[in-house]
């Protein structure tokens, strides 16, 4: 698959989409809080447990297997990250606890009077950590506002945010919530001409699209495999420089330098070896040549596919008055979103919703989806949003049938 994206061959890769409601197949619009996974990730988990199923550091060979596994494992996320050495790549239990070890780390090395800038968009593990060692350091948190007619960050406002003093700016590259696609790299620019450092939150961005560590300008970036057809486990990938030098929190036989000294205790070598399979689905999807020109190859077939599901499904709402689209709603700027939807309705809870859609076989969800200071920037909390969202393996038909449910609620 190189041109076009085979969206039948894709699911029929994916156990889990065979799953029927009521005498119906069953449509995962639940992307955004965990995709499904196919075969050959069941598989490696599988083969890891079944055979390599060691802790590492052994003269033995189910020992040196699991090493193994991890070794091979970093080189294929660095190359779906753009990472020119795999020894950047850090797995652990999942992105919100890496955020916080890293987070802790980094709040050692501030002052009081140092500032840190978050924004109001971003899912609440790219905020929260950040605020708390702000407060442990005696920092100052400051935040990034959001338009809430488009759901963009208010970028005119940040170098009134940035100065001297600022030590880290944390984004994201795409909204959990309502699909906004960030400015990255001229966020980066920015933090980088006042020497603050730059960590970027990709969890929602790399089922969706590419990302090069390098082009975006990162210092930190935090991804999740589970999102992207892998198993639950968290990656941040690092400057080595900083890995090395920062104060982390580890143990005493810890590694002193690498991305060891990060992993603290056992990691799940099934769970990075399942990691390292979800990588090769996806270069899967893609042309000839090395590992990253594949990626690049299967990630424009991705969008091409989810940009048409996402123009489809705006020009579906926009027939239907009821309901709300929060964030880019107009069909021609799909390039300024990923295909997950932030949805009210006139008069109808989102959870009443999506209660009435899962009897339906219409997998979303409803909430905030820890995306919490949109929610409360909106005026939406508590009851928050629907939120639905495509992926790869969505098909046009599973849009109609969504549009069609959608327009079943009413007025």
């Amino acid at each position: 698959m190189s041109e076009h994206l085979d969206v039948d061959a894709c699911r029929r890769q994916f156990p889990g989409l065979a799953r029927l409601v009521a005498g119906r197949p069953a449509a995962f619009l639940d992307g955004p809080g965990g995709s499904q996974v196919p075969q050959s990730v069941i598989d490696a988990v599988s083969d890891c447990l079944a055979h390599r199923n060691a802790n590492d550091g052994g003269a033995f060979a189910t020992s040196r297997e699991a090493g193994g596994v991890v070794q091979a494992a970093r080189g294929a996320v660095a190359e779906l990250l753009g990472a020119a050495d795999p020894g950047e790549v850090v797995f652990g239990l999942n992105m919100t606890t890496l955020t916080f070890a890293l987070s802790r780390a980094l709040a050692r090395t501030w002052r009081p009077g140092d500032e840190v800038v978050v924004t109001r968009l971003d899912h609440d593990a790219n905020v929260t950590p950040w605020v708390l060692a702000a407060a442990d350091a005696g920092a100052t948190v400051r935040y990034l506002d959001v338009d809430p007619s488009d759901c963009t960050l208010r970028l005119d406002s940040l170098a009134a945010l940035l100065n001297d003093r600022t030590r880290l700016v944390a984004v994201g590259l795409a909204s959990n919530a309502v699909g906004t696609v960030n400015p990255v790299r001229a966020v980066a620019a920015a933090a980088r001409r006042v020497g603050a450092l730059v960590f970027v939150d990709a969890v929602h961005a790399v089922p969706h699209r590419p990302v090069d560590v390098v082009e975006l300008g990162a210092d930190f970036l935090a991804c999740s495999p589970y999102k992207f057809f892998g198993p639950h486990l968290g990656v941040v990938w690092g400057r080595r420089d900083l890995l090395d030098r920062l104060p982390v929190y580890k143990v005493r036989p810890a590694p002193d330098s690498g991305p060891g000294r990060w992993m603290t205790g056992t990691p799940s070598f099934e769970g990075i070896a399942g990691t390292h399979a979800a990588v090769d689905y996806l270069s899967s999807l893609g042309g000839g040549g090395d590992r990253r020109a594949a990626l690049a190859s299967a990630y424009a077939a991705i969008r091409a596919h989810e940009d048409a599901l996402s123009a489809q499904f705006l020009r579906g709402l926009a027939r239907l008055p009821a309901w709300r689209v929060w964030g880019v709603a107009d069909p021609d700027r799909v390039a300024d979103r990923v295909s997950t939807f932030g949805l009210t309705h006139r008069t109808k809870p989102a959870a009443e919703v999506a209660a009435a859609f899962a009897a339906r076989g219409l997998f979303v969800w409803s909430g905030n989806f820890y995306a919490a200071g949109l929610i409360e920037t909106l005026g939406l909390a508590p009851a928050g949003m629907l939120r639905i969202g495509f992926l790869h393996y969505n098909t046009s038909e599973e849009v109609a049938r969504t549009l069609d449910a959608l327009a079943d609620i009413g007025d």
